[in-house]
């Protein structure tokens, strides 16, 4: 089968889905670390092959001719796919692509690995690194022993070549953490790192038997809206390379759509040749099996009408939940990730995780006020 672009993209966006605008690819699920809150639980003696880079190329080469404009390439730990920069260079070597994301947890990066992203010298180019906490004692926790100095060493090797504004620290929000984020970013500002980025705990995967780790709660959501209100060095700080979900809701920001399903805009491939319409819908249901040994097309064909019930499920979710019918922040979450909430409880119809926390934003937020019953 041989379909022009077009009639791919017509087929998705007729069952009401929105066209791939960015694909995550885990090439590989070794990993030299076992985190506990892991959610692919990735581990260092995986017995199965790598997969192919031709066939990784390949399937991003008939991404990026039906429009992807984005590539992720994650693990487990990219680094241990013996022909993780022969991918890397292929993929920025592309045209058509916005970006290109590499998510690593850098304790293996060596100074011939920077040296070798650097001569990429493409600015598309994204780092993207993992971190859970401003000392040892709080990120080994969560990342395992002597982690932490391993992962500072990365990034020292990173900014000190150069490439520091195209670095990305990623940070789970945890409760054992989250107080630390304000002097974390400050550690990343004096190393030159360019962006921090957080997300709150998915208690699946490995956390969903860790005794260790807790998501955030309620209350330290208020204090840090309380930090960015009276603190002017905090607010500028987070102006200049911030992104942490609970100040860009209180800002507006990340609206909900009621029209339209995110899925499949970004999908996801795992290291067994899997495609789910998302991240965070690795759900059996929604695969599509053998991915790297089939043309896109079929798996697109394939997936579609898998995939199709998506949006009506969203939107059902947003008019239905009863827990937010007299939320005032209905409009902005509607239930929130239907992903997360299908991870907890096993159940598209409930509400995700993060909303009490989301409510603690929508009670600050003079965005909010008229939805609240009160005047600015």
């Amino acid at each position: 089968m041989n379909l022009k672009r077009s009639d791919i993209i017509d087929s998705v966006i007729c069952s009401g889905l929105k066209p791939p605008k960015e694909i995550t690819i885990m090439i590989t699920n070794r990993c030299n670390l076992s985190c506990h809150h892991c959610l692919p639980e990735s581990h260092l003696h995986e017995t199965k092959p790598m997969i192919p880079a031709r066939e990784i190329k390949r399937l991003i080469r008939e991404f990026i001719h039906i429009g992807i404009q984005e590539v992720c390439l994650t693990g487990g730990e990219p680094l241990l796919h013996p022909d993780w920069f022969e991918i890397l260079s292929y993929t920025c070597k592309q045209p058509g692509l916005n970006s290109v994301r590499l998510q690593t947890n850098a304790t293996l990066l060596t100074e011939a690995d920077v040296d070798a992203l650097c001569s990429l010298n493409y600015k598309g180019l994204v780092v993207q690194v993992s971190l859970e906490g401003v000392s040892a004692e709080t990120n080994d926790t969560v990342r395992g022993p002597a982690s932490f100095e391993k992962i500072l060493r990365g990034l020292r090797l990173l900014t000190n070549a150069g490439l520091g504004q195209q670095v990305v620290v990623a940070f789970t929000e945890m409760a054992h953490n989250f107080p630390e984020i304000p002097n974390l970013m400050k550690l990343l500002d004096e190393l030159g790192v360019g962006c921090f980025v957080t997300g709150a705990l998915v208690m699946g995967g490995r956390a969903m038997s860790s005794d260790q780790l807790l998501p955030p709660t309620p209350s330290q959501y208020s204090k840090l809206l309380n930090l960015y209100h009276s603190d002017l060095q905090f607010r500028l700080l987070y102006k200049k390379m911030g992104n942490i979900a609970a100040l860009e809701w209180y800002e507006g920001k990340s609206n909900f759509d009621e029209t339209q399903c995110g899925c499949i805009e970004k999908p996801y491939i795992n290291s067994d040749g899997e495609m789910y319409p998302c991240i965070m819908l690795p759900i059996k249901k929604y695969s599509i099996p053998n991915v790297f040994s089939r043309s896109l097309e079929d798996v697109i064909l394939d997936g579609v009408p898998l995939w199709a019930e998506l949006p009506d499920l969203n939107y059902k979710r947003s008019t239905e939940l009863e827990k937010c019918k007299l939320c005032p922040g209905k409009k902005h979450c509607a239930g929130g990730c239907m992903g997360r909430a299908y991870t907890l409880a096993g159940d598209f119809m409930t509400v995700e995780d993060r909303c009490e926390l989301r409510k603690i934003i929508y009670s600050w937020s003079p965005l909010y006020s008229h939805l609240c019953g009160r005047s600015n």
